[in-house]
């Protein structure tokens, strides 16, 4: 299989981080984002990188495979700090009010 790009636009990278056992679970993820990627006879993973998004989106995928259950939850409360530090500068004070 031809391992260059269509394009010289577009990176592509072998995906290495990934067990053996976890390839197919972020293959599959990589399809239903629609980032191209394919696994030669060899078993390697592969991912065409378009665009900025595809990096973030392929990091965010492998990580999800390759954390510990202790990073993904550390990961995860710091997004929520940033959500909530963020939603405080810039919205107004909301009224409550109760449904009667």
């Amino acid at each position: 299989m031809n391992m260059q790009p269509n394009r010289p636009d577009v990176l592509v990278s072998q995906i290495e981080k990934v067990s053996r056992c976890d390839r197919w679970a972020v293959f599959h993820r990589l399809q239903e984002l629609t980032i191209p990627c394919w696994c030669p006879q060899d078993g390697s993973l592969w991912a065409e990188i378009e665009h900025g998004n595809h990096a973030i989106l392929l990091r965010s995928v492998v990580y999800g495979v390759v954390a510990s259950r202790q990073e993904l939850l550390d990961w995860l409360e710091r997004c929520w700090e940033t959500v909530d530090r963020e939603s405080i500068k810039g919205c107004p004070k909301r009224q409550h009010s109760s449904i009667e």
